[in-house]
């Protein structure tokens, strides 16, 4: 109801955000954690601030999410949680078990200043890590950055923490999937083995939180990347970031202190991105692309043929963390649509650059911000109205005033399942997607269409 008072006029706003288009980074922290076998995420601050976390990532993946809390109190909150947290990695090893304890902080520690390099090493000398475990970390503050930069911050600490150089290379390939969906994550290592590779692919949150009801209780899932496989990706022979925001920092990481050559790339949303991966995958692994996964290409092709006039020239608004937007854009485009409003709520000048690259392929120019909100967004489009809104649970309200086609994608969806089963990657995850947008705009054609013109069959 709110949303219908938002304003046509639009006013510079530097302090105030309206809607915000993110969240912050300890969740992206947390949820990178759980793509480690036998990890136990651990967030240095209050208590109510691990409960917003546990509970965001629980509704979005409908699966109970574990995690434990310094549980800072008044005291902690002025002389500092270093007690708190000798005391938490003795009493979590004791109880629970876990393989790896992953920290991270809160506005709360980063505020007082707490080093956690120094708190680790000191419960690893007082004997509170027992032998064959282990403790990494992030610093991951809320008043800067997003979700995303804390996802990048905890993966770059799992390759600080766990990955060693011996010299002598492995022959498997590291494959830094970015926050993308767990079936996403089971997408990439699938068409990984097509190809014949043997790939490292961290985190890994498939079979974590997207497994089966078994009946039986574990405290720890199958899934999530093996401690072995953590401490191989120094001797990889090379590594693949997917994407700039999420994975490139611990790729340049491993490129720099193990001599392991990364290669940044897009998230491999649509065609042309998947093809760029794929012959990525095909020159580092020195292996031939074969004709399963030609196959599947040869399906999106098809499709995009068939349906091209359904898609061509609709126009769409776009929010969403970085990477996933910028892969986006492009699919959308290379089919003939037009995303005309395109927000993150991640601060980067280098979003806006690449967004304007894109668009200015297909001969015009769109409307993008950096850092910005869905205030924003709601306001673009009700100067210049769209076909289509594409954006997490959050964009329903703008959808439903505006009377707008909405694709539910990214993070948060919290209010429909299906995201942690399909995923939106690779060839068969492009066929996915363009299959829920064509059912979007066919569906509102059935609805709005002249009698005389509404037919069985398109």
């Amino acid at each position: 109801m709110l949303l219908r008072h938002t304003p046509t006029e639009i006013k510079d706003r530097s302090a105030l955000t309206i809607n915000p288009a993110k969240t912050c980074q300890p969740i992206g922290a947390m949820y990178a954690a759980l793509g480690i076998h036998g990890c136990l995420p651990h967030s240095h601050g209050s208590q109510g601030c691990c409960a917003y976390h546990r509970s965001a990532l629980t509704r979005h993946y409908k699966e109970p999410v574990s995690a434990a809390t310094s549980s800072f109190t008044e005291g902690a909150s002025v002389f500092g949680g270093g007690a708190n947290l000798q005391t938490a990695i003795e009493n979590i090893f004791t109880v629970y078990e876990p393989d790896v304890i992953a920290v991270h902080t809160t506005c709360l520690s980063e505020t007082i200043g707490d080093d956690l390099p120094q708190m680790t090493d000191k419960a690893i000398k007082a004997g509170k890590v027992p032998a064959g475990k282990h403790v990494i970390y992030a610093n991951t503050p809320s008043y800067v950055g997003s979700h995303v930069t804390g996802f990048s911050n905890m993966v770059k600490g799992m390759a600080k923490g766990f990955a060693v150089a011996t010299g002598k290379k492995n022959g498997r390939v590291n494959i830094i999937p970015g926050w993308v969906e767990p079936s996403d994550m089971e997408e990439v290592k699938r068409l990984a083995a097509l190809m014949g590779l043997d790939i490292i692919l961290f985190p890994d949150t498939s079979g974590v939180l997207n497994g089966a009801l078994t009946g039986e209780y574990k405290m720890f899932p199958k899934g999530g990347t093996p401690i072995a496989d953590l401490v191989a990706a120094g001797d990889a022979i090379g590594t693949l970031a997917l994407g700039e925001w999420c994975s490139a920092d611990a790729a340049r990481w491993l490129d720099t202190q193990c001599k392991v050559p990364c290669t940044v790339l897009d998230m491999p949303f649509g065609l042309k991105a998947t093809d760029r991966f794929i012959d990525t995958l095909r020159k580092v692994g020195g292996v031939s692309v074969p004709e399963s996964v030609a196959f599947e290409r040869g399906q999106l092709v098809d499709l995009i043929s068939d349906m091209h006039q359904y898609f061509y020239g609709r126009k769409v608004a776009l929010v969403g963390d970085p990477d996933q937007v910028i892969a986006l854009t492009e699919f959308l485009v290379s089919i003939d649509m037009l995303p005309m409003h395109i927000v993150t709520g991640t601060p980067g000048s280098k979003f806006e650059k690449r967004i304007d690259e894109i668009t200015a392929e297909a001969g015009y120019k769109a409307n993008v911000k950096a850092g910005g909100d869905m205030f924003l967004l709601h306001q673009w489009i009700k100067n210049e109205p769209v076909d289509l809104i594409i954006g997490n649970t959050y964009c329903k309200y703008i959808a439903r005033d505006e009377d707008i086609p909405f694709l539910r994608f990214g993070f948060p969806i919290l209010d429909r399942v299906g995201h942690q089963y399909f995923p939106t990657v690779g060839y068969k995850g492009g066929l996915h997607m363009l299959t829920r947008i064509l059912d979007l705009i066919l569906t509102r054609t059935d609805r709005d269409e002249t009698e005389e013109k509404f037919e069985l069959v398109y």
